[in-house]
């Protein structure tokens, strides 16, 4: 089904193995209800979820820094409920959640069992974009940190997907050819085209339902694996 066989298999984190919206809501609510923030929480995620997607747009393609995203995706959403925050609390509700966010940890369905096929069978590692100081809490606190050997973040490398120097970086590390290597990732753009223009061989786990594109195979669910590898 690949064109060369696999002896490595690099994986996105957040909308690939870790449920980041599920996590983020949790943590949402927590440091909501801490500060006294009197806002449905429904309703704020219902808004805050698109606006934080663009702001990692913009994060990946180094349109804003790391601090303004954490700022803006709070201001934002504040700003379209009318709500008043002031910058005080927003900055204090941005540290706290990441301060709390990986103490959440659940999983994508069939996370840990996809895992448990591959571990044997492959070399694994993490390729992310994901803030350094919390995808390590992540992945220890999921308890599957111990699946893979590199574990390679964007802060590690200077650079966020699709820039291909993070790609380098982690085939270096993992000390494998990239036609021998697979990328298993969420974002079209920076898991999937960014992996391909490097020679890897990719697999687009569509967690966010996109057309059909004609760039990878597409799995809709992780234990999809199973049947292609």
């Amino acid at each position: 089904m690949f064109e060369h066989p696999s002896t490595d298999i690099f994986i996105d984190m957040d909308h690939t193995l870790w449920d980041i919206d599920k996590n983020s809501a949790l943590t949402c609510a927590k440091i909501l209800v801490d500060h006294k923030v009197d806002i449905d929480l429904d309703g704020f995620l219902e808004v805050y979820a698109p606006i934080n997607l663009q702001m990692w747009a913009l994060y990946r393609n180094n349109g804003i820094s790391k601090s303004e995203l954490r700022y803006q995706r709070l201001k934002q959403t504040f700003d379209t409920l009318r709500v008043h925050v002031s910058d005080e609390v927003i900055h204090v509700l941005a540290h706290d959640y990441i301060a709390h966010l990986s103490s959440y940890t659940h999983l994508l369905p069939n996370t840990v069992q996809t895992l448990d096929y591959l571990f044997p069978k492959y070399k694994l590692h993490i390729i992310t974009n994901g803030f350094q100081e919390v995808q390590e809490k992540k992945l220890r606190g999921s308890r599957i940190h111990h699946y893979f050997q590199k574990i390679v973040d964007s802060e590690m490398a200077g650079v966020k997907k699709p820039d291909p120097y993070i790609f380098e970086l982690a085939l270096e590390m993992a000390k494998v050819n990239p036609k021998n290597s697979l990328m298993v990732g969420d974002n079209l753009e920076a898991d999937i085209l960014g992996a391909k223009a490097m020679g890897m061989q990719v697999l687009h786990y569509n967690f966010h339902k996109e057309p059909d594109h004609g760039e990878s195979i597409i799995i809709h669910d992780l234990i999809e694996i199973k049947s292609i590898l």
